[in-house]
C-alpha cells in the first residue's frame, strides 16, 4: 500500500449493488438462432447463459436498481451524494444517461457525467472517482458500470454473439482522513493503434445536404471483434500490469484474499491466475451466468461475493479491467463495507 500524499483523503469502499435483466438466454436456446452447441461455447468461453434486456426494462432502470442497493448497503440517502459517474458504452441517450440516473435515484446535489471505456469503463471511473475524494472536492460518490451490449451484437454472427450480455453494477465511495485507504494503488494504460481488433465502429455513410456538400448520418455497426489478438491481448497485458502495479505497490500475490478480473473470458482468468500461482479458490467468476456484461462485470461479480459472504471487510483484492480501446488497468483494493 502506498503512502497518500500530506492533507489527501482516504478512499473507502462502503457499499455495492447490482441488478441484471430478468430473461436469460442459455447456450442451448442460442442454438436455435445461429450454429452453435452448449459445448462450443462453454469450452472456449465458460459461459453457459446470459442475460439481456427485454421490452419493459432499460439500462437506466438496472443502473438505478444497483446504485439503490449500494445506497442501501451503505446507509446513505441519494440526496447525500456529490457526484455520479457512469461507465457505459451503450447509453439510453448518446448525450449521456447519467444525469438521468441521477435524476430516477432522486440525488439533487449531485453531479454526474459518463464515463467510456468500454470493458475498462468501471476501474476508470472508480480510479476518476478516487481523485475527486482524495483532493477534498467531494466526499461521496456512486460509480456504476452498466452495459447494454445486446444492441450492438450482431445475433447472427455466432462468433460474438454467443459472448456478451447486458448488467449494471453499482459502487458506493466515500472520502476518509483517518488514514485508511481502500485503494492501495493504480496503473492505467491504453492503445489506441490497436483499437481495430475490438471496435463497435460509426457507419460511415454520407448523404447530400446542400449544393456538393454531405453530410455523415449518424448510427453504428454491430460489435466487430478479433477473438484471437483480443484473447492474446489480454493474457499478455494484464498479467504485466498487475505484476507492475504489485511491485509498485510494494504488495505480492500471496497477500491477496481474491482476485477480480474483467469476466471476458473463463480461460483468460485461469491464465492470469495461473501466472501469479493464485489458487482457483481465490478466483472470482460468474462468467457462466452472465457472459461479459463490459462496464458492470466487475462491480457484478463484487457485489455477488460481498453478499454471499465470501469477501470480508479488510479483503485484498487485486482488479484489472481490459477491452476495447484497447484499454486496461489495475487496481488494489481493500473492501471496508458500511460504517
Amino acid at each position: 500500500m502506498t503512502d497518500l500524499p500530506p492533507r489527501c483523503a482516504g478512499v473507502l469502499l462502503r457499499g455495492c449493488g447490482s441488478a441484471t435483466p430478468a430473461r436469460s438466454i442459455s447456450n442451448d436456446e442460442l442454438g436455435d438462432r445461429v450454429e452453435t452447441s452448449d459445448t462450443w461455447i462453454r469450452s472456449r468461453t465458460g459461459i453457459a447463459a446470459r442475460r439481456i434486456v427485454g421490452r419493459e426494462e432499460s439500462l437506466t432502470a438496472l443502473s438505478a436498481k444497483a446504485a439503490e442497493a449500494a445506497l442501501q448497503m451503505a446507509g446513505w440517502s441519494a440526496d447525500s451524494l456529490d457526484l455520479i459517474l457512469l461507465a457505459t458504452s451503450t447509453p439510453d441517450d448518446l448525450f449521456g444517461s447519467a444525469p438521468r440516473l441521477q435524476a430516477r435515484i432522486g440525488a439533487v446535489r449531485a453531479a454526474a457525467f459518463d464515463v467510456t471505456a468500454a470493458c475498462s469503463g468501471f476501474l476508470f471511473a472508480v480510479i476518476t472517482a478516487a481523485q475527486y475524494l482524495r483532493c477534498g472536492a467531494m466526499q461521496r460518490i456512486l460509480v456504476v458500470g452498466a452495459d447494454q451490449l445486446s444492441r450492438w451484437v450482431d445475433w447472427d454472427d455466432r462468433r460474438s454473439c454467443v459472448l456478451f450480455g447486458d448488467a449494471a453494477g453499482a459502487l458506493v465511495l466515500e472520502a476518509s482522513i483517518d488514514g485508511q485507504d481502500d485503494l492501495g494503488g493504480f496503473l492505467l494504460r491504453s492503445d489506441g493503434s490497436r483499437g481495430d481488433v475490438l471496435q463497435l465502429p460509426h457507419h460511415r455513410d454520407h448523404l447530400p445536404l446542400v449544393g456538393s456538400a454531405s453530410h455523415q448520418k449518424g448510427g453504428f455497426e454491430s460489435i466487430q471483434m478479433n477473438g484471437q489478438e483480443v484473447y492474446k491481448f489480454a493474457v499478455r497485458e494484464v498479467p504485466a500490469i498487475l505484476d507492475a502495479l504489485l511491485q509498485k505497490t510494494g504488495a505480492s500475490a500471496e497477500q491477496l484474499d481474491w482476485l477480480l478480473l474483467h469476466q471476458a473470458n473463463q480461460r483468460i482468468l485461469d491464465a492470469v491466475a495461473e501466472r501469479f500461482s493464485i489458487p482457483q479458490s481465490k478466483v472470482l467468476s460468474n462468467l457462466a451466468s452472465y457472459g461479459n456484461t463490459s462496464a458492470a462485470t466487475i462491480p457484478l461479480m463484487l457485489d455477488e461475493a460481498v453478499r454471499d459472504g465470501r469477501i470480508q471487510a479488510g479483503h485484498r483484492i487485486a482488479s484489472s479491467g481490459f477491452g476495447a480501446g484497447l484499454s486496461w488497468g489495475a487496481a488494489l483494493l481493500r473492501w471496508s463495507g458500511p460504517a
